[in-house]
């Protein structure tokens, strides 16, 4: 009895990460692990967001103790946002960012990110969307110009890669082999 495998499925997730105004001089470095880590970067700005813009930011934190410390270091300077893509980009960023608490994360997790560039619970130097709803929300927070549409999985997905992808791929292919160039990039 043979056995079938599934075909595997394309799906990509978008998350946001966010860079926090104490370690936006660290961007590059950061975004280095970032890429390396396998996320893609699609979308990036630097922007300072005001007290009240981080109040609407961290909504769901209201009401906490620490909010007021959270909303005065978020607007204290510069952050560099980024909407990241990737197969299950919210749960492998959560995974790369490690414990929020950046002085436990260098005990559980130290070569988490958080370990690397925060320095206490409040200061943990990155952020990213706890899920994937909260990364939609998120993301057109940080980039209100953005039209979400709902990335293609399964059928979808192979039947835009043959109808727009492969014969874009196919044509340029060929006419790079019929050319032959000494350096074909």
């Amino acid at each position: 009895m043979q056995m079938l495998m599934p075909e595997p499925q394309i799906f990509v997730e978008r998350t946001l990460a966010l860079i926090k105004p104490d370690v936006v001089d660290k961007e590059e470095e950061i975004e280095e692990l970032i890429l390396r880590a396998g996320f893609l970067i699609v979308q990036k700005r630097k922007l300072q967001l005001s007290p009240e813009q981080c109040s609407n930011f961290y909504a769901d934190q209201y009401g906490k103790m620490f909010f007021p410390n959270l909303t005065a270091y978020m607007s204290s300077g510069p952050l560099v946002a980024m909407v990241l893509a990737r197969y299950s980009a919210v749960s492998y960023w959560k995974e790369l960012l490690g414990p929020s608490n950046s002085l436990r994360a260098r005990r559980t997790h130290p070569h988490s990110l958080r370990a690397i560039y925060g320095t206490d619970d409040l200061r943990n130097a990155l952020h990213g969307s706890l899920s994937i709803a909260s990364a939609e929300r998120e993301i057109r927070f940080m980039f209100p110009e953005v039209i979400l549409e709902p990335i293609p999985a399964g059928q979808r997905a192979r039947d835009y890669l043959n109808l727009y992808v492969k014969p874009t791929l196919l044509a340029g292919l060929t006419a790079l082999c019929k050319e032959k160039p000494a350096d074909p990039m």
